[in-house]
């Protein structure tokens, strides 16, 4: 390399000049690295997009679905506010509602003497009858008959 040198040039060049034809070993160095800064950047910042969602997931979170919605709404228009919105969800404890509402249907039709589901199944399904004429018609469907509608069945 000493031969192919310019007179003016300095004579000792630093260590990352290479000769020409040969390997650019710094250039190499440096473009692993750089792919390897991406690929952890990625995959931090998708760990850190789906961090509200892991945290409902852990929880067993009634409202896991929505939380999982903002964090992919977030991810793709790059609004912040989604993703805090999620994260707030994933920590907070919405009361379960249907279930209390639930038992308090169960006891009523406890309290009511008909069995659970029973009342709904033996509606009748045609929505152009009017609410007296369905009423009229749920006492034969429920077993449950009043003695007007006796006295008349035996006459």
């Amino acid at each position: 390399m000493a031969a192919s040198l310019h007179p003016s040039a300095a004579h000792h060049l630093p260590a990352f000049i290479t000769a020409p034809g040969e390997a650019d070993v710094l250039m190499v160095v440096t473009a692993i690295f750089l792919l390897l800064a991406v690929l952890m950047f990625g995959i931090l910042f998708l760990r850190l997009h789906s961090l509200p969602e892991r945290m409902a997931h852990r929880t067993h979170k009634l409202q896991f679905e929505i939380v999982a919605i903002l964090c992919l709404v977030a991810l793709f228009t790059h609004i912040h506010l989604f993703w805090v919105a999620a994260l707030l969800l994933a920590v907070i404890d919405i009361p379960d509602i249907g279930g209390s509402l639930g038992r308090i249907a169960g006891s009523v039709e406890k309290i009511a003497g008909v069995k659970p589901g029973e009342v709904a199944a033996e509606m009748p399904k045609d929505p152009t009858m009017r609410q007296d004429e369905r009423a009229a018609t749920l006492p034969e469907r429920t077993g449950v008959a009043s003695a007007k509608q006796k006295e008349l069945s035996h006459a």
